[in-house]
């Protein structure tokens, strides 16, 4: 009984989301079956698609970038033996516990420091800081249950470390890849606070233009996208999911 509660609860927003995206006017009062706030969605919302490509574009490039630094730097951890071992963990995870605010404020004073113009690269290089250390999570966490009495059969058998890193380790280590890089791209598309700070001209993303558009109300065009939105993210979950137990069954 509990669960349903909780269930409708979560529910309930996004079907009435979804109810007056399909309404004829703009209030909250049921006016009538619609769909012009799709047409007018894919025909008079320019703005809107261009910070939807700057977010896709922002969340492809730094989830790539940090899930091949943070799988090979989980990698290593695991691997090699180094000094100051724990201190390198701890630090990579500092991102984790810190506010998004002061992180944000703190990346914005290095790029100021190093003389980086705001943009879409700056926009980059933040969201890899912020995403690497969930990127570093998954892989160690999969790394954990990982037999290193394989890595032994591999140089026995004459596999280089490179081979053995190639062939052995990154294919056993991909379901937990694969989470971290769905985990940073899920990340980076919704973020807010960090992209507020570091963000420039022509680098609005999503998050941004959303916030921008609720200042003067929220228009039916928004309810049409957010639904259009949940679709593809429910199809993309559900992708993932399949894509998961696939690995992990191999």
């Amino acid at each position: 009984m509990v669960f349903w509660i909780t269930a409708i609860f979560l529910m309930l927003p996004l079907l009435v989301l979804l109810l007056y995206s399909f309404n004829a006017g703009r209030s909250f009062t049921w006016t009538g079956f619609s769909l012009v706030w799709y047409e007018k969605l894919f025909t008079e919302s320019g703005q809107l698609w261009q910070a939807v490509w700057n977010s896709v574009i922002v969340a492809v490039v730094s989830s790539l970038v940090s899930t091949v630094i943070g799988s090979l730097g989980a990698i290593g951890i695991n691997w090699y033996r180094f000094s100051y071992k724990p201190y390198t963990t701890s630090l990579s995870f500092l991102p984790l516990v810190l506010p998004e605010i002061v992180l944000g404020v703190s990346i914005l004073v290095f790029f100021n420091m190093i003389g980086l113009p705001l943009g879409m690269v700056s926009v980059i290089i933040a969201h890899t800081t912020f995403t690497l250390p969930f990127v570093l999570l998954m892989v160690m966490a999969r790394l954990s249950e990982f037999d290193f009495s394989i890595i032994e059969a591999s140089r026995d058998l004459g596999a280089t470390e490179f081979q053995t890193l190639v062939r052995v380790i990154i294919p056993i280590s991909m379901p937990g890849i694969l989470s971290g890089f769905l985990t940073a791209f899920t990340l980076s598309l919704e973020d807010f606070v960090v992209t507020l700070f570091v963000s420039g001209p022509g680098s609005s993303t999503l998050p941004l233009y959303i916030f921008s558009a609720i200042r003067f109300g929220v228009t039916p065009t928004i309810n049409a996208f957010s639904v259009l939105l949940i679709l593809v993210t429910v199809a993309l979950a559900v992708s993932a999911q399949r894509l998961l137990k696939y690995l992990i069954k191999a």
